[in-house]
């Protein structure tokens, strides 16, 4: 890995070398030019709570590079070059190993090469690893599948790895119809450090049993075209002023499902041993979004209707002369997420920006969909230099039933300075509460300030 991540580097500061004869040899064309942009950014975050310490530390840099060395054909990538995490020194032979003592991680977030019109004038073709972004939402998107998820961080919504393949698009008429192969499935990448609670399943063992010792197995699906393959069609049109689409997607939920539980005795009188076993499940997905606007109100909506594959939950009890029982984990009823939103800006330069959402990424099955009601207000000042976020957050409702036993909410209000056009110091809080059956109140004690600069060029 870190030979792998070295030769990288030697071959991004090689492309940087050579820019400048790659542009000399093409004409005066600006089309023709290797251009580079991109961001730096920080993000330190320090808990108010348990001895406030740093929570997480991330130094970022973005770099984006595209060309158009023919009339016909572009590139496009994206590299994330990133100090993650804190030192993690545990004995004095760690000392020599730069990766313990300052972390750091190399991402390569899209690289692919587009061909226009090159088969036909209609037709374009996009190859490579890329980022195909569906629905109609503000990050929170029920129909955005084909991508796995990246919950590395949960508070930046939205977020998917790239995925390498094949995307075709027709443009006939007025339609717009798109299609998408990835040959390969790739899971998603779970929350980072105390993070990851927030989406644990919740279980219970019997009153007086303890657990020992906690082992899994993940279980991916064979790596060929049957197994492993994510397709996805979408047909887009414009009729008035709204954007309408229909989509399907045929994927494995990038996210592991509990299929098979062994528990085993150990020395300790109650305690037992506990091995899992986890597949991702096969899911046709029907999608439709919209986005327009009703005089001067933005809005916006999207709906995914999933058919799964039914799973069965083996729970091996026979180490402990229980036999074997099994249980539906994820029957084959289709259950239907979906989002609505509206946002509006004020003549004062106040923008407010609201989403009911109904089932969040990590949630499947038709009873195991949650509420969530996401909120925002932006107000611009001093010529935009500062930009106060009083009122974002959210709120999430487990069951409306039992109201005051299944909530959570979010609130987190930032300010954001520029003291110049390209940088942004941001400032803010995140203050959680709920009951520990929710998402988000799982974390409720992860209370923090968090801190950034941000340089765009």
């Amino acid at each position: 890995m870190k030979n792998k991540k070295f030769f990288i580097l030697i071959c991004l500061i090689f492309l940087f070398s050579f820019t400048p004869i790659l542009n000399a040899q093409e004409d005066e064309s600006s089309e023709k030019e290797l251009k580079w942009s991109g961001y730096f950014q920080t993000d330190n975050r320090l808990l108010l709570e348990n001895g406030n310490k740093f929570s997480w530390k991330e130094y970022r840099l973005d770099l984006k590079a595209e060309v158009k060395p023919l009339e016909k054909v572009h590139f496009y990538s994206e590299l994330w070059v990133r100090s993650l995490g804190f030192s993690n020194v545990q004995s004095s032979i760690d000392l020599v190993d730069r990766n313990k003592i300052s972390p750091w991680d190399l991402v390569i977030k899209e690289a692919y090469v587009d061909l226009l019109g090159v088969v036909s004038d209609n037709i374009d073709i996009r190859i490579g690893k890329q980022r195909v972004a569906w629905g109609t939402g503000d990050k929170l998107n029920p129909t955005d599948n084909l991508n796995p998820n990246d919950l590395e961080d949960i508070w930046d919504f939205g977020r998917h790895l790239g995925s390498d393949g094949i995307k075709i698009s027709f443009y006939p008429g007025d339609f717009t119809i798109v299609l998408v192969y990835f040959p390969q499935f790739t899971p998603s990448i779970l929350p980072l450090g105390d993070l990851a609670a927030a989406l644990s399943p919740s279980g219970d063992l019997p009153d007086g049993i303890i657990v020992g010792n906690l082992s899994d197995k993940i279980i991916l699906p064979e790596n060929n075209i049957k197994e492993g393959s994510i397709t996805g069609i979408k047909v887009s049109k414009s009729i008035l002023d709204f954007d309408l689409s229909l989509s399907y997607v045929h994927t494995r939920d990038s996210l592991p499902l509990l299929n098979k539980s062994v528990l085993t005795p150990t020395a300790i009188p109650g305690t037992v041993d506990i091995y899992s076993e986890l597949i991702f499940p096969e899911l046709n997905i029907v999608g439709a979004d919209l986005a327009g606007a009703l005089g001067q109100i933005g809005v916006w909506a999207e709906v995914a209707v999933t058919f799964p594959e039914e799973i069965m939950m083996i729970s091996d009890l026979t180490s402990l002369g229980m036999g074997m029982f099994d249980s539906i984990a994820l029957d084959n009823k289709p259950y239907v997420k979906y989002v609505i939103g509206a946002d509006y800006t004020f003549k004062n330069g106040i923008y407010l920006n609201f989403q009911y959402l109904h089932g969040f990424v990590h949630e499947r099955g038709a009873e195991n969909l949650e509420d969530y009601f996401m909120f925002g207000m932006e107000w611009e000042l001093m010529d935009k230099k500062i930009k106060i976020m009083p009122l974002t957050g959210g709120i999430e409702i487990k069951d409306f039933k039992d109201l005051k036993n299944n909530y959570a909410f979010i609130y987190s209000p930032s300010i954001t300075f520029k003291p110049i056009d390209n940088i942004e110091i941001s400032l803010g809080i995140r203050l959680l509460d709920g009951k520990d059956s929710t998402v988000f109140g799982k974390v409720k004690d992860l209370d923090e300030v968090f801190f950034g600069l941000k340089f765009n060029f």
